[in-house]
C-alpha cells in the first residue's frame, strides 16, 4: 500500500490554499493541484485519511479530461515528469498531482442528475421539481428521470452549496455563460454515462466546474470521480430505495448509524470503514478505466 497522504508540505513552492481534499501551489502563471488521502463528509474534514483516495482523484479525472476532450478543453497541461521546480517534491507528487493552467472560475457548481437521489429527492418529495424543473409525479427513491436534467448551485468557499434555478444562474452570471455551461455539463454526462454503463457502472449524478480563458471555456477541478459523483454498481440496482455505492456515500452511511451530529470535531473511522471505502474507489476506478490503480 502506498503512503498515506493528509496534507503536502513543499517549502519551496507557495502555497495558495487547502481545500477539503486538495491542495493548491501557485507555480508561475501555472497551478499545482495536489490530490490528498483527505475525506469529507457533511462538509466537515474526517480525522482519517482513505488511503489510495487522491491517487484514484487524480488518475480518474485525468481519465475522463481525456476520454472528453472532443467536447471540451480541459486544464491539465501535465501530471507526470515533474521537472525544474518540481524535482524536489517528485516522488510524493507521482500519481496525485495535476500542473493546470489558471483560470477566471465560473462561480457556479454545474451539477447533472439523471437519477433522483440525494438532495434533488429530498426536493422532489417538497416541489416535485428539482431546482425549479418540474419533473412527472409518482417518482421514486433512485429511479431513473425522463431525461439528465441541470441542476446548478451555489460554490460555497465554507458550508454547503445551494441548488438554484436556472433563472437564478442567468441572473448570476449571464444567459449566455450559463447556456454553455449547462448544454457543456450535460453533453459530458451523458456521454461519461454510456460509456460508465458499459462497465456496470451507474453515474446518477455528477458535479463539473468550469474556467474561463478569454473566452474559452475550460473544464477544471476534478471530473467524474467517487467524491463529486454517484457511482451505482448496475447489477445491485433497484429503484425505490437508496443504493449500494463506490462513492463516499458508504462513509456517510457509517456517521449516520453511530448518530455523529456532523459537526466537527468528526469522528475517526475504524479500520474496516477505511479498508472498504479504498476498495471502493480502488473498484470504481478499475471498472470505468480497464485497468488497476497503480
Amino acid at each position: 500500500m502506498n503512503a498515506v497522504v493528509s496534507e503536502t508540505n513543499f517549502p519551496g513552492l507557495k502555497l495558495l490554499g487547502r481545500g477539503k481534499v486538495r491542495d493548491i501551489y501557485e507555480v508561475g502563471d501555472r497551478l499545482l493541484i495536489v490530490a490528498t488521502d483527505r475525506l469529507s463528509a457533511f462538509d466537515v474534514i474526517l480525522p482519517t485519511p482513505i488511503p489510495d483516495k487522491g491517487k484514484v482523484l487524480t488518475q480518474l479525472s485525468l481519465f475522463w479530461f481525456q476520454t472528453l476532450a472532443d467536447i471540451v478543453p480541459h486544464h491539465v497541461i501535465s501530471a507526470a515528469n515533474f521537472t525544474g521546480e518540481l524535482a524536489p517534491y517528485a516522488d510524493s507528487l507521482e500519481g496525485r498531482a495535476m500542473l493546470v493552467r489558471r483560470t477566471e472560475p465560473a462561480l457556479i457548481e454545474c451539477v447533472v442528475r439523471g437519477y433522483l437521489s440525494g438532495s434533488g429527492w429530498k426536493d422532489y418529495q417538497k416541489t416535485s421539481a428539482i431546482c425549479g424543473v418540474p419533473l412527472p409525479a409518482g417518482l421514486r427513491e433512485s429511479e431513473k428521470l425522463p431525461e439528465a436534467i441541470f441542476t446548478p448551485s451555489t460554490k460555497a468557499t465554507t458550508g454547503h452549496d445551494e441548488n438554484i434555478s436556472f433563472d437564478e444562474t442567468v441572473a448570476r452570471i449571464g444567459r449566455s455563460l450559463a447556456e454553455r455551461l449547462r448544454d457543456t455539463s450535460l453533453t459530458l454526462y451523458k456521454r461519461a454515462a454510456e460509456h460508465a454503463a458499459k462497465n456496470g457502472i451507474i453515474i446518477a449524478d455528477t458535479k463539473f466546474e468550469f474556467g474561463l480563458l478569454g473566452d474559452e471555456l475550460i473544464w477544471i477541478d476534478e471530473a467524474l470521480t467517487p467524491d463529486s459523483s454517484r457511482f451505482w454498481p448496475a447489477a445491485e440496482y433497484s429503484a425505490g430505495q437508496a443504493q449500494a455505492s463506490f462513492d463516499k456515500q458508504y462513509v456517510r452511511d457509517y456517521l449516520e448509524r453511530i448518530g455523529w451530529n456532523k459537526q466537527p470535531p468528526a469522528p475517526e473511522l475504524p479500520a474496516d470503514v477505511v479498508a472498504a471505502t479504498r476498495d471502493k474507489y480502488r473498484d470504481a476506478y478499475q471498472r470505468i478505466t480497464g485497468h488497476a490503480l497503480i
